[in-house]
């Protein structure tokens, strides 16, 4: 009778390399359903006769944060602000001066770190931190909308969700601000969340603003009012919001 091929090592090597198929799946499946098509989290809510808009702003506070809040003031905008805690400390005055400028203001994390890069026990800890962590219905938007396969589970048990876009306004991208203002005007609609940012650098600050100049008089002479993220309201994102936002993240600009 010949003898069994393998043994306890090949055994092992292929538990192993099942192991890491199981882990790569679960990443990439975290991935495309959590962040591209953001199923099951918060974010536009298309309503007939409701033709309002949501201004989200990432990453703050940061030194151009009073700037930001004057040019929404002179616009008599509110906005929503997904706060970092680490920045928040830096800088407690922003903190101030956004919610005494009525801002709604949520957790983008307690550190700018994809959730991929944190142990389990370091993204609860990231999840967990709010500027109101008493407050109920809190929000949180995981900085670039990433997901591990634990992002949703903790964000529940820190008692939050996860809010996300359905527009971004691209104010990353090394154009001027105007044109990727009449980029995102083509395809935002009402019930739209508005992905910007706030600063972290001049650069990006500046572009911010230039978009902004553009698009605030825009909405309105469209009728779109701007509104707090939870005065639109924002609703679960579905398959078929969920395809849309995927095509609006990897659509090229069409402005020139």
């Amino acid at each position: 009778m010949a003898a069994p091929r393998g043994g306890p090592g090949v055994t092992r090597r292929a538990a192993a390399w099942g192991l890491l198929g199981l882990l790569g799946g679960s990443v990439l499946a975290a991935d495309l359903l959590g962040r591209q098509l953001g199923l099951g989290a918060l974010g536009a809510r298309p309503e007939p006769g409701a033709p309002r808009v949501a201004l989200t702003f990432d990453d703050g506070p940061s030194p151009f944060t009073p700037d930001l809040l004057d040019l929404l003031a002179r616009h008599g905008t509110q906005a929503t602000f997904f706060l970092t805690g680490e920045r928040v400390r830096r800088d407690p005055h922003a903190l101030q001066a956004m919610r005494d400028a009525g801002h709604q203001l949520e957790s983008h994390g307690l550190t700018h770190r994809h959730a991929l890069t944190l142990t389990p026990w370091q993204e609860a800890r990231h999840v967990s931190w709010h500027p109101d962590p008493a407050r109920p219905g809190r929000l949180y938007r995981p900085p670039w909308g990433g997901h591990s396969p634990f992002t949703r589970l903790l964000t529940r048990l820190a008692g939050a969700r996860v809010a996300l876009w359905s527009a971004e306004s691209r104010d990353w991208l090394p154009q001027d601000g105007h044109t990727l203002a009449l980029d995102l005007l083509r395809t935002v609609r009402a019930g739209d969340v508005i992905l910007l940012h706030d600063g972290p650098d001049a650069g990006r600050a500046e572009r911010t603003r230039a978009l902004l100049v553009t698009l605030l008089p825009a909405l309105q002479e469209r009728g779109l009012r701007p509104v707090l993220l939870n005065d639109l309201p924002p609703g679960r994102i579905g398959l078929r919001d969920g395809w849309r936002r995927l095509h609006a993240m990897w659509r090229a600009p069409t402005s020139r």
